[in-house]
This record gives C-alpha cells, sequence and structure tokens, in this order.
C-alpha cells in the first residue's frame, strides 16, 4: 500500500465510510451544479450579454471545466475530507489550508443559509404564506437530519432531486421548442450579443462571470472523496460527466429561453423560466415553482454536506478544533461537524444578513480556485497515490489565468466584503498557527500531530473504514 508524506498540520483520526459509487457521485455533482440558480441565472445573464444568452453561459463552462480538473488531480491524489483545504495545507503548510478552509466554510454555510431564506420565502408562498425565520429554522434541522442520516441515504435523496429539477428544465427546452415550431419565438435573438451599454466582449466576460457562478458546485464534492469506494476511477468519470450533463442542459436552457421570450422582457423579470411557462400555455406557473422548491432543498442539502465534510477534514488536519472529528458510531458520519455547521446557518437565516454576503461568494470561491490550480504545480513532486488522474500542466496554467480574469469583474464594494471575511480568516490562521507553535514547543514534533511531517498510510477502501 502506498505512503505519501502529510505537510505540517496533517494530523490522523476517524475516516469515513465509503459508500458513494460512481452514479451516485455523478448525481451529487449534477444535483449541485443544476441547483436554484438555474431559474434566475438566465434573466441575468440576458440583462448582462444580450439574447445570445448561450454564449456566455459556454464561456463559463469551458472555464469552469480549467479548474476542475485541477480537482480531478488533487482528489484522486489525495482521497481525503478537507477539499481544497487539505491541498493547500499540502502545497503551501497550514497557514493557507486555513485560508482555503475558511473561505470554502463562509461560502457553504452562507449559501446555505440563503438557500433556506429561498425556501421559506418567495418559492413557498405560492402555496402558503409562513413567517420565513421558523420555516429556515426547521428546513435547516431537517437537512441535517438527512446528512447526519449518512451519506448514501444523502445521495439518494439528492439523485431523485435532481431528476425533478432536470424534468422541469427539460420541459423548459420543449416548450421553447414548440413556441418555435408554431411561429410565435425568434431565433434571431440568439445571434445579438452585447447591450446599448456594452461591446460584445465585454458582454461575454461580464455574463460569463454570472453564469460562472451557476456551475460551481462541483468543488463541493471532492470533500466526498474519501467517502467514494473508488475516487481514482469514479472521481474524473463524475465530474466531467456531470459539468458536461449540465453545460448542455444550461445552453439549451438558454436557446429556449432566449428565442421564447423577448431579452427585455427576460431581463426585468426574476423568474425568468416561467416567463417561458407563461408564454407557451398549457402548463401551470405552481409546477415551476414545486421544482424550483426541489431544487433549493436539493442545493442547500448538498452544501450543507460540503460544509460539514470540509469542517471535518479541516479539524482532522489540526486546523480546527479536534471536537469536530466526532462521528456517529454506525453511521460514520460527522455529526458534531454538521451540528455546528448547521447552528451557523441558522444563526445567519434568522439575522437577516445574508443578502449582503452573498455576493461575496463567486470572490470567495475564486480565491479558493486560484489556490488549488496553482497547488497543483506544487504538488507535482509529490507521487501521492498510486495511478492518480493527471492533468496536463497547462490546465491549472490556463485555470490560474481565468480566476485572476474573472476577479477583475467584481465589483468594488464585493471586493470590500471579500477582503473583510478574508481578512477574519486570516486572523483565525495566525491564531491557529502561535497554537500549533506553542504544543510543538511543549510536546514537540509527533508523527501524526501539528507539525509532522511523518509518513500516513492512504490507501484502498480497507484503510478508510474504522471499527
Amino acid at each position: 500500500m502506498p505512503t505519501v508524506k502529510e505537510q505540517p498540520g496533517a494530523a490522523s483520526g476517524p475516516a469515513l465510510k465509503r459508500a458513494l459509487t460512481t452514479p451516485l457521485l455523478y448525481f451529487f455533482i449534477l444535483g449541485d451544479v443544476l441547483g436554484a440558480g438555474v431559474y434566475v441565472l438566465v434573466g441575468q445573464v440576458a440583462a448582462d450579454a444580450g439574447g445570445a444568452v448561450w454564449v456566455p453561459l459556454l464561456v463559463a463552462l469551458l472555464l469552469a471545466l480549467l479548474t476542475a480538473a485541477s480537482y480531478v488531480e488533487l482528489a484522486t491524489k489525495y482521497p481525503r475530507a478537507g477539499g481544497a483545504s487539505h491541498y493547500a495545507t499540502r502545497a503551501f503548510g497550514p497557514f493557507a489550508g486555513f485560508v482555503a478552509g475558511f473561505c470554502m466554510l463562509a461560502a457553504g454555510v452562507v449559501s446555505v443559509a440563503a438557500l433556506a431564506r429561498g425556501f421559506a420565502g418567495d418559492y413557498l408562498s405560492a402555496f402558503v404564506t409562513l413567517p420565513v425565520a421558523p420555516v429556515a429554522v426547521v428546513f435547516l434541522l431537517l437537512l441535517a437530519l438527512v446528512n447526519a442520516r449518512g451519506i448514501k441515504e444523502s445521495t439518494r435523496a439528492n439523485v431523485a432531486a435532481t431528476v425533478v429539477e432536470v424534468g422541469g428544465l427539460v420541459v423548459i427546452v420543449v416548450l421553447g421548442a414548440w413556441l418555435l415550431l408554431r411561429g410565435d419565438g425568434d431565433l434571431g435573438r440568439l445571434t445579438q450579443l452585447g447591450t446599448p451599454h456594452k461591446g460584445a466582449a465585454a458582454a461575454v466576460l461580464g455574463g460569463a462571470v454570472l453564469a460562472y457562478y451557476s456551475f460551481v458546485g462541483f468543488e463541493t464534492s471532492v470533500n466526498v472523496a474519501e467517502e467514494t469506494r473508488d475516487p481514482r476511477r469514479s472521481y474524473p468519470r463524475a465530474l466531467f460527466g456531470a459539468l458536461a450533463t449540465a453545460g448542455a442542459v444550461y445552453v439549451l436552457v438558454g436557446l429556449a429561453a432566449s428565442a421564447a421570450v423577448p431579452t427585455e422582457r427576460l431581463a426585468a423579470s426574476s423568474g425568468p423560466l416561467l416567463e417561458v411557462v407563461e408564454e407557451a400555455g398549457g402548463v401551470p406557473p405552481r409546477l415551476f415553482s414545486a421544482v424550483a422548491l426541489v431544487a433549493v432543498a436539493n442545493g442547500a442539502l448538498l452544501t450543507g454536506i460540503m460544509s460539514s465534510r470540509l469542517a471535518f477534514g479541516m479539524a482532522r488536519d489540526g486546523l480546527l478544533p479536534s471536537a469536530l472529528t466526532r462521528v456517529l458510531p454506525g453511521r460514520r458520519t460527522p455529526w458534531a461537524a454538521i451540528a455546528v455547521t448547521t447552528a451557523l446557518a441558522m444563526l445567519l437565516a434568522l439575522t437577516g444578513n445574508v443578502a449582503t454576503l452573498a455576493s461575496t461568494l463567486v470572490l470567495l470561491l475564486l480565491v479558493v480556485f486560484l489556490m488549488v490550480n496553482v497547488a497543483v504545480l506544487v504538488l507535482r513532486g509529490d507521487p501521492g497515490t498510486a495511478d492518480h488522474f493527471r492533468v496536463p500542466t497547462a490546465l491549472p496554467v490556463l485555470g490560474a489565468a481565468s480566476c485572476l480574469v474573472l476577479a477583475t469583474q467584481i465589483e468594488a464594494q464585493v471586493w470590500w466584503r471579500g477582503l473583510a471575511v478574508l481578512g477574519v480568516g486570516t486572523a483565525l490562521a495566525a491564531v491557529a498557527a502561535v497554537r500549533r507553535a506553542g504544543a510543538a514547543d511543549t510536546n514537540g514534533p509527533r508523527a501524526n500531530g501539528p507539525g509532522a511531517n511523518g509518513p500516513e498510510t492512504s490507501g484502498g477502501p480497507g484503510a478508510s473504514e474504522l471499527g
């Protein structure tokens, strides 16, 4: 069984149960990418790019694939919970690992809180009017229980929800085609690129930033690589397959919506896909409110899984309190990490400040993606696990460059909020570094503790199960 050398800050501890097959992992990624964002995305991209919505969607897919390739190499090389935090720790040390993990945790917890409020708000009000705060709390509690029950149960629920999401989007594509067949659509809008305020190139880049957000979600899957039965075989197939599927669905939805509905109307709507339904007729609009609720719940569940696994992985690497590594004896799910991340999401959902932080998510993820792309290059000298997936060197280089280009499109006020979050993460990382240094002075270096640089076995499925 091959061995790999751990970087400072790595720590051994309880492992998670391997239960995910390639199909379950594929649906996990697809369900996370095809989240609630697609139901509002098309209108926002149309406002920024014009009628040719499919162009920035396609550009965003290509940019996302660059960073996804880096994740594939690292996830198969180091199949452990912790994801970007673990990779940054190995490449740059525990300080960078903490910052990367903090960014992902901040983005994940805020995202779950925002989705909880979205579930309790306009989508639910199509059926029943209830106070947002208590509904959001109950919603998050139920998600935590599903999460704690087991990764297999969670991902099976995700398969059903993903089928519903994709089914709703297929209906939109069919309705758009029907509108064109009966002569009510306009194919000419599909070539209209640019707005009165933006030229074609600026419109594509600006629209791609919005569209890029719709493709993120693939990065959450690396946090369940340790729970995948054969990550070296399953992860590349599942990730690239899911992104290709999501890209095809997004482009078809963009084509259908733009051809079916005038660009100005599409851009002004907060529910652009409902505009297609109303234009075509014959399908109850409430049906899409139900589909949107499923999409929101599914996105929140998958992001909650990511956040809890990330917290677990960071704690096992010595970057967060070790109490977060506690797992349920039978189900092997990280109950302590689930409880803490859920409580933080509840707090954000109750304070109502989620909207002021939500726009920083893309910026935080771009910081993480930049670190991951560079980490691939830095860790090329480490053999990692045997026969891991390896991408051409040009891809992580282009992936890092794409993050810098997209970051130039982020508004100044979002940068200030993002820098504030990064400042908190940096301060906490410094505190953690001081604590590690103090522990090293007191106890000396240990084989698998903070500051250790000794080998750790990283092998097949049997090595990752306790008991």
